[in-house]
C-alpha cells in the first residue's frame, strides 16, 4: 500500500497526547508500512481555538496533497471543523458532539494523562467552542464514523445524530477508548485515501 501525494493528521483528544494507545498504534501501523512519513501526529496543548489554527497551518503547509483526518474524542470535533473548513475527509473515533454544552464542567485545572504538565479549561475555551461548533455536515459523505455504544464519557447517539448519513461503523458495548481500534486501521487509510 502507497499513500503517494497523501498525507493523514492525527488528531488526539482532551488530556491526551501522541503517546496514547490509538495515536501509537496509528504511528506503528504507519511505520510497519514504510508510510512514516505520511502520518503527522501533532500535540495539541492549546484552546480550542489554538488547537484548530495550528493544525489549519499543517494542512495549508500540506497545499496540493491529498490530506485525510482521524480524531479522537475531542480530536474528532477537532477533524470534524477542518475537515469541513477544508473539505477533507475524516475518521472520527468516539468523537465529541456540541462539546460547548458540557465544557463548564471541565473548568480550572487538569492533568495531562501521559505528560506531566497540566491544562487549564477556561470560559474562553468555552466560547471558542461555541464558535467552532458545527450543527449540520456540508459533505456527509466525508465522514467515517467509529463509535461504541458502551461509551461511558460520550452519548454515541449525538455522534449518530450529527454523522447519520456518512459512513457509521456503531459497535455494542465497550467504551470510550475503542479498544479495538486497530482492527479498523486499514478500513480507516482506505477510506481517508480514496480521490474525490
Amino acid at each position: 500500500m502507497s499513500l503517494e501525494d497523501s498525507y493523514v493528521i492525527y488528531l488526539h483528544g482532551f488530556l491526551s497526547s501522541p503517546a496514547s494507545r490509538k495515536a501509537r498504534q496509528t504511528i506503528d501501523y504507519f511505520q510497519d508500512r514504510g508510510m512514516a512519513d505520511r502520518l503527522l501526529v501533532p500535540e495539541l496543548t492549546g484552546g480550542p481555538a489554538e488547537s484548530v489554527a495550528r493544525v489549519q497551518s499543517m494542512v495549508d503547509a500540506l497545499g496540493g496533497s491529498t490530506i485525510g483526518l482521524i480524531g479522537s474524542s475531542l480530536g474528532g470535533f477537532y477533524a470534524t471543523c477542518l475537515a469541513e473548513r477544508n473539505g477533507l475527509r475524516a475518521v472520527v473515533v468516539n468523537p465529541a458532539v456540541q462539546p460547548c454544552l458540557r465544557w463548564r464542567e471541565y473548568l480550572g485545572a487538569h492533568k495531562n494523562y501521559y505528560a506531566d504538565t497540566i491544562h487549564r479549561v477556561t470560559e474562553e475555551h468555552v466560547r471558542e467552542l461555541e464558535e467552532l461548533d458545527i450543527s449540520r455536515l456540508q459533505e456527509p459523505s466525508n465522514y467515517l464514523l467509529l463509535a461504541r455504544t458502551g461509551d461511558e464519557v460520550l452519548d454515541y447517539r449525538l455522534a449518530e445524530g450529527l454523522y447519520q448519513l456518512g459512513t457509521c461503523i456503531i459497535q455494542e458495548g465497550g467504551n470510550h477508548s475503542f479498544e479495538n481500534y486497530a482492527d479498523f486501521l486499514p478500513i480507516i487509510v482506505n477510506f481517508l485515501t480514496i480521490k474525490n
